[in-house]
């Protein structure tokens, strides 16, 4: 049973988060119930990561990866061979489709086909100008504090 939530009182309450909401809609609305093949996600380091997918039975040529705005996509199509001979076949073979959403300033580092397993080195490269960086409090002498102005007043003759 999938549950849908109403983001529309956090609209009115927030200024600037739409791409936010609007990856939370998308990622509900895209949730597919077929999780096939098998992924795994891990975090190899504070700003690395490692996207695994079981593709047993794909070769090189039969997979796809690709990057656009933040979307990575992998997909996979067999090259149909022949049945002849097969008693059972029980290693999938279908086509698939994944697609993660990745955060700003992630880019794929590199794929490596091994052992049945694709794997997708993924790395967080935040520019300068955004990392935090450390401000110097200064310190000035204290402030004198300045006389009242006097008004001069002419003497009574």
């Amino acid at each position: 049973m999938a549950t849908s939530y109403d983001y529309a009182p956090l609209y009115r309450s927030s200024v600037g988060f739409d791409r936010i909401f609007n990856l939370l809609e998308n990622a509900q609305r895209a949730r597919s119930t077929n999780d096939w093949p098998p992924y795994d996600i891990v975090k190899t380091g504070d700003d690395s990561y490692r996207i695994s997918i079981a593709v047993a039975g794909f070769a090189q040529d039969d997979l796809d990866i690709s990057f656009q705005s933040n979307l990575l996509t992998v997909t996979g199509k067999k090259q149909e061979g022949s049945a002849d001979g097969y008693l059972h076949r029980g290693i999938a073979g279908r086509p698939f489709e994944h697609r993660f959403e990745l955060a700003d300033h992630v880019r794929v580092n590199g794929a490596d086909l091994s052992n049945g397993l694709l794997s997708i080195e993924l790395v967080r490269e935040i520019p300068e100008a955004l990392k935090p960086r450390k401000i110097t409090i200064q310190s000035s002498p204290a402030l004198t504090s300045p006389r009242p102005a006097q008004i001069e007043a002419q003497k009574a003759a």
